[in-house]
């Protein structure tokens, strides 16, 4: 058993909702010019080259490359054989949140009450998910999500007779309906399977993997792909300007269902998708 301090997982947080907030992974700086390149449209080029400009400011003079710094959305793999000690691992989680949103002098979006709505004033709470597995290591993936774009997202119970077709049906409307309003281009996570939350977990996972991977299901690939191509050939092209740059990619996570439904979550990112990993 590995004794693991939960101050350790406070100053991780603490520092990657900075680092997360200041740069993009560079898998996704390398398909943000990947598609400037591809782009068929003058102004849809202009506005992508504009976008990798922002990246480098934010980078060189150390601010957040985006004005929505999110809330923050934090998964921990815990490994079973760690023994956490030190205090209260929720707390801990929010005292890294809460350090770095104010240390690192990034927006605090966050209020109290749904209704009420008072500003918490640090950010927190963060939407925390934990999962027990197998080790004795602690994964920490910390995702900072605005609402430009996560107001866009859905879920949508299909029939399962709905199939592959409804499946990309659904992710493509969904992205016709933002718009504009999701800050394309976008990458798109979807879930499908589970249940009605767990499809929506699924969604927002799938954002944090690789932009150009694939699943190594090939029926699950064909959906990516299709959707892919039909989103781009939407038109909604670059900050919805017009373009054949929609979406930068669609990764999707599937679970085990029901015989009698098809949930499908889709979770729609801007161009902006944020995330830092760390073990510890």
């Amino acid at each position: 058993m590995r004794e693991l301090n939960v101050e350790v997982i406070t100053d991780a947080v603490r520092e990657m909702c900075i680092e997360a907030n200041y740069g993009l992974t560079p898998d996704m700086c390398e398909r943000l010019q990947k598609a400037a390149g591809e782009e068929e449209s003058p102004l849809g080029r202009q506005i992508l080259h504009q976008l990798e400009e922002n990246l480098e400011i934010a980078g060189n003079d150390r601010i957040p490359i985006c004005q929505d710094t999110g809330m923050a959305v934090v998964f921990l793999e815990i490994g079973q054989e760690v023994f956490l000690t030190g205090g209260d691992l929720t707390e801990a989680v929010n005292e890294g949140v809460r350090r770095g949103y104010t240390e690192g002098y990034l927006r605090k979006s966050v209020v109290s009450d749904p209704l009420i709505r008072e500003n918490t004033k640090d950010n927190t709470p963060a939407v925390l998910h934990t999962e027990i597995v197998p080790g004795d290591r602690v994964r920490i993936t910390v995702a900072p999500k605005g609402f430009g774009s996560e107001n866009m997202s859905r879920v949508v119970m299909l029939k399962p007779a709905d199939g592959e077709e409804g499946v990309i049906q659904a992710i493509v409307n969904a992205v016709r309906d933002a718009g504009p309003n999701a800050c394309p281009p976008m990458v798109i996570g979807a879930g499908v399977g589970g249940t009605f939350e767990k499809c929506a977990l699924l969604a927002k996972k799938a954002l944090t993997l690789p932009v150009d991977s694939h699943s190594e299901l090939p029926h699950i690939r064909r959906i990516e792909e299709e959707a892919l191509r039909r989103i781009n050939a939407s038109g909604i092209g670059p900050a919805g300007l017009g373009g054949s740059t929609t979406a930068l990619s669609v990764r999707i996570l599937t679970w085990p269902t029901h015989i009698a439904g098809l949930p499908v979550g889709i979770n729609i990112c801007c161009h902006v998708n944020r995330h830092a990993v760390r073990t510890i």
